[in-house]
């Protein structure tokens, strides 16, 4: 029976010498691997899960974890990976709106989500950070031989939940044919191949480490070195044994950071690749005259895989996330109208393609809002295409500020700021006001050391800046709130300087 990802990601695993490297250095070979999935599979169907059910998983970065995904995928079921930082209060939504038949939880928070899950009509069980709980325990007891689900590729594969950093977080589905193509465009366009080394330091609750760095080492029958997280004294170490590293752009700041990481450490790797939040230019630039690498940058979602990338051959442009992708349609738009701006004009970032989810799950209405009659998806995302297709992404449509009746694109603020003496970084937000509807705030982030002379960033604002887009404060922090995977919360900024003007005219 046919089951598209299946057949592609894990049953060529049976003839591979290679799969996973841990930290420690344990190796487990394709077929090892393979059998995981299996057993973990079986014990999905003792558990009673059936095709097309959910399976909701909280649980630490392991081998059995990925052994999940897989056995998810050969079930016929739906994947459902939550973030490993989620409250409880949090998961209860996530779980109340997908209804997963199985919530895979580490046993320190088992109590806690076990009313939860059985509000909801889940059933619970644990996986620790070893690899071991309930549930490896059912999966030891089973037999390797498994009967894989049939299914197309328009049946879902995963149900990942948006980041939540502008509001509530919806659920987007992602069939087979969705994840299959990125991961077969993404290994093309990048060279992967069976010699590929992947250091593995992302989480794989999040479309960058899962469906990128996973699903694409997979179809490549790659080799992953799986680590738990992000270690610099192992990163450093494993470098000279590895070949690519996926990475946000934390990763490569911690890096270039530390003396040991140096042109002679990373020659035998052969790529760098950022994503998951922009990466400053000054950055790029950095990198490249340390290492003699140019990183790699592209641009995904969560609804859409990965959309664009700079080239593996030719020009990777710092500031920019590159072309679409082959097969993938990308556009800029004015936002109201939907009509195709010219090269070189600010607009909606809106794509299509294979890589495009299905839609939101149980959200029919806003669904059938984010695409246009023609199938392409708005992003949400403000952009600029160049008269050679590179994207340059400006920020979020909901970051827009709009001051005195002017739009103001943070992003073109933001790059002014960063090139200022003594700031390492900064986010350009809007608060309410009462003349002008909004303000323009900048919160910069000084570099270590470093005291940042207000007075002389504010008049070089000045000198650059339309009157309308100069900040009318500019505040400073130890550092920018972000996401687990390095997103801005510009949402949190907002609330905490919400009540900036509230009694200045």
């Amino acid at each position: 029976m046919a089951n598209p990802l299946y057949d592609r990601l894990f049953a060529p695993l049976a003839a591979r010498p290679h799969c996973l490297i841990l930290a420690d250095g344990t190796a487990i070979g394709g077929a090892a691997f393979l059998a995981m999935v299996h057993r973990a599979a079986n014990a999905l169907r003792a558990r009673g899960v059936v095709a097309g059910d959910r399976i909701a998983a909280q649980v630490a970065k392991t081998p059995e974890a990925l052994a999940l995904y897989g056995a998810t995928v050969a079930t016929g079921a739906v994947f459902l990976p939550l973030n490993t930082a989620y409250t409880p209060a949090e998961v209860d939504y996530f779980v109340g709106d997908a209804t997963p038949r199985l919530l895979l939880a580490d046993p320190g928070k088992a109590d806690a989500l076990a009313p939860i899950a059985a509000k909801h009509g889940a059933a619970i069980m644990t996986l620790d950070a070893a690899g071991r709980g309930g549930f490896r325990d059912i999966c030891d007891a089973q037999d390797d031989a498994i009967a894989v689900a049939s299914r197309g590729v328009d049946d879902l594969a995963a149900l990942l939940y948006t980041s939540g950093t502008t509001g509530r977080s919806k659920g987007a589905m992602l069939s087979h044919g969705n994840l299959l193509s990125n991961a077969e465009t993404l290994a093309r366009e990048w060279r992967f191949g069976a010699d590929d080394v992947l250091l593995h330091a992302l989480p794989i609750f999040h479309t960058h480490g899962l469906f990128v760095a996973s699903n694409v080492s997979l179809i490549a029958g790659a080799t992953m070195r799986f680590l738990p997280g992000f270690d610099l004294d192992a990163i450093l170490r494993l470098l000279p044994q590895s070949t690519v590293l996926m990475g946000v752009p934390t990763f490569y700041t911690r890096l270039l950071d530390d003396a040991r990481f140096d042109r002679d450490l990373v020659a035998g790797m052969r790529l760098f690749v950022s994503g998951s939040a922009p990466l400053l230019a000054e950055t790029h630039v950095a990198f490249e005259a340390r290492t003699g690498h140019r990183i790699l940058e592209r641009y995904g979602m969560t609804e859409t895989n990965m959309n664009t990338s700079n080239p593996y051959d030719g020009d990777r442009r710092a500031g920019t996330v590159g072309r679409a992708l082959p097969g993938v349609d990308v556009r800029v738009v004015d936002p109201e109208s939907g009509t195709s701006l010219a090269a070189g004009e600010t607009g909606m970032v809106e794509v299509r393609g294979p890589n495009v989810f299905k839609g939101y799950w149980n959200l029919p209405e806003k669904t059938r809002d984010e695409f246009r009659d023609d199938g392409f998806f708005v992003t949400g995302d403000l952009g600029v295409l160049a008269d050679d297709g590179y994207l340059t992404l400006v920020g979020r449509q909901k970051d827009l500020i709009i001051t005195g009746g002017f739009n103001v694109y943070p992003k073109e603020v933001e790059l002014l700021l960063d090139e200022q003496p003594g700031v390492l970084e900064s986010a350009v937000i809007g608060v309410p006001h009462p003349d002008f509807g909004e303000a323009v705030v900048a919160v910069l982030v000084p570099q270590p050391g470093a005291t940042l002379d207000l007075a002389a960033i504010d008049a070089v604002l000045r000198e650059h800046l339309a009157r309308y887009k100069q900040p009318k404060a500019l505040e400073i922090l130890p550092e920018l709130p972000r996401n687990t995977m390095g997103k801005v919360q510009k949402n949190l900024l907002r609330e905490r300087f919400a009540t900036r003007f509230a009694s200045k005219p």
